[in-house]
């Protein structure tokens, strides 16, 4: 079993889960009926910017596909994703002055958006773009991967002006599903069953020039990159650290005061920092507790004492008690309702 904090460490960036969110409001559906079950706030979803986990993800895109009766939605949204929605990274993208520079971009700064799959270049008579999986959990790896895919294709076809449909050739690491012909929106040809996800680039699109080269910008946009790169290479913002640090804890959590000791500042500017970042201490573990009795409820079978236990709750009814405070029902109606 894959441990929970796999599960529960800030994974994605809220802007794809916001994607998904709108096209779903484009399908007709209302705010409430989107995050129905999903333990999502919306205006939180839609306003705060920290990283949603990989549970958080799962929930709302298992919903998602249940509402939409569409599983090749990952496709849909990818190819309605904007360059604005890739932050630094999309703009290094367009401003670099050919295809190849732009993959170089995606593969280095592709983790300051997630943490489910990376980007490597293989180099041989065509390029060839490789896409290692990280946190890949099985039932969203259609999506997950289709969404990866058809973003990095429409940000290329931005790069170069040209339609990459019929100059690609995509290896998909899954049997090919029944609705196979929705692939071929993204290239003429894919093929099912491959060990890893490739994109074959055929010769004569590698060198295009880009449309929106431009050097000034394309500096300014990878200056930036690097500072976001080195800022996730310490453990990211403030609210990220804190949040992977409580989700490794067990049975017993830091008090405010400890924590900002292992950020070797003081109370004070722990809150202020926290505060800039639209967050509390206390909110963070809030949410990492309620994810963590969530997921022990529903992937393990430990009686609710020992989930209470496990979250540093001495006293079960008062976890029951707190535990309706956050979902307005117990842990074991809780456990029964999923």
């Amino acid at each position: 079993m894959i441990e929970p904090e796999h599960w529960l460490k800030p994974a994605i960036h809220p802007v794809y889960a916001r994607l998904l969110c709108a096209e779903l409001r484009r399908r007709g559906f209302g705010e409430a009926e989107i995050i129905a079950g999903t333990h999502l706030d919306w205006e939180t979803l839609h306003t705060d910017n920290r990283f949603l986990s990989l549970e958080q993800m799962r929930r709302l895109t298992l919903h998602a596909l249940a509402l939409s009766q569409c599983p090749w939605l990952g496709i849909e949204v990818g190819n309605l994703t904007q360059l604005s929605a890739h932050g630094a990274l999309g703009s290094a993208v367009v401003a670099s002055n050919n295809l190849v520079q732009a993959l170089a971009v995606v593969e280095r700064y592709a983790s300051l958006r997630q943490g489910v799959a990376s980007m490597r270049q293989e180099q041989g008579e065509n390029l060839c773009m490789v896409i290692d999986e990280h946190m890949m959990p099985e039932e969203l790896r259609e999506y997950l991967l289709g969404h990866f895919v058809a973003s990095l294709l429409r940000l290329l076809e931005t790069v170069t002006g040209k339609s990459l449909q019929g100059e690609v050739h995509i290896e998909w690491p899954f049997a090919e599903p029944p609705w196979a012909a929705m692939y071929q929106h993204l290239a003429v040809q894919n093929s099912f069953g491959n060990a890893q996800l490739r994109i074959h680039v055929t010769a004569n699109l590698i060198n295009s020039p880009s449309l929106a080269a431009d050097p000034e910008a394309a500096r300014i946009a990878l200056r930036e990159c690097e500072r976001l790169l080195q800022k996730e290479q310490q453990g990211g913002s403030l609210t990220q650290r804190v949040q992977s640090r409580l989700v490794h804890c067990k049975e017993s959590y830091p008090t405010l005061e400890e924590m900002a000791e292992e950020e070797h500042v003081s109370s004070r500017t722990l809150i202020r920092h926290l505060h800039e970042e639209g967050t509390t201490y206390q909110q963070l573990l809030d949410d990492v507790r309620k994810e963590l009795a969530c997921w022990l409820l529903l992937q393990t079978e430990l009686p609710v004492e020992m989930v209470a236990e496990r979250l540093g709750y001495g006293d079960t009814s008062n976890f029951s008690r707190t535990f309706r405070r956050w979902l307005g029902m117990t842990p074991r109606e809780f456990r029964t309702a999923s």
